[in-house]
């Protein structure tokens, strides 16, 4: 039996431990680190490497961006366990580059686990889970489009990250963090329009 995961730096660990020595790190090796009821570490680990320096290999952001629009659909459905279709199971990167972005992220995943505290609990239960999966959802479709716009995919991988860590933590306080961090991304646009 594999243990919850509460914070970022114990996500961290279980995916070192899980991907350690191997060639390449598949997408089902991830979700088996995670467990069967992934969807708020799924969407994490998403943000994370939206957020690290794997969001500059091309197509990584489409990629992530089909990933958490599965997810966040179905959290909508109200599913309990997470399903891919094999295709997708099977889709990997290199070992090493997924091993030194998970050092890159440890010594600021202790920092923000600092600040992790069940808080607000109606936003990331129930009613609020419901807005946090359409809000992602959102950012999901966005993100192919992301791919032109410089950094704009690594915002929405820190707004992804932080909605992550919300519901991995039951922190509504974060939860309303997230939201603020979208709703700069989508101010994004205009700004560079205006």
């Amino acid at each position: 039996m594999q243990d919850e995961i509460n914070n970022l730096s114990q996500l961290l660990r279980q995916l070192e431990q899980r991907s350690q020595g191997r060639d390449r790190v598949t997408l089902a090796l991830v979700l088996e680190a995670l467990g069967q009821r992934s969807f708020a570490p799924l969407i994490l680990v998403a943000g994370l490497i939206l957020f690290s320096p794997l969001s500059g290999i091309p197509g990584m952001p489409t990629v992530m961006g089909l990933l958490i629009l599965l997810a966040s659909l179905q959290m909508l459905l109200l599913r309990r366990h997470f399903w891919l279709p094999q295709w997708m199971l099977q889709k990997s990167i290199n070992g090493a580059k997924f091993q030194r972005s998970l050092r890159w992220l440890q010594r600021p995943a202790m920092f923000v686990d600092r600040w992790l505290q069940p808080r607000l609990p109606w936003l990331v239960h129930r009613g609020g889970t419901y807005l946090i999966a359409l809000v992602c959802t959102a950012l999901a479709l966005a993100l192919p489009v992301m791919e032109i716009l410089p950094f704009s995919a690594s915002i929405a991988g820190l707004a992804l990250m932080v909605f992550g860590l919300a519901l991995v933590a039951h922190d509504g306080l974060i939860a309303l963090l997230a939201l603020m961090v979208t709703g700069l991304l989508a101010a994004l646009p205009l700004q560079i329009w205006l």
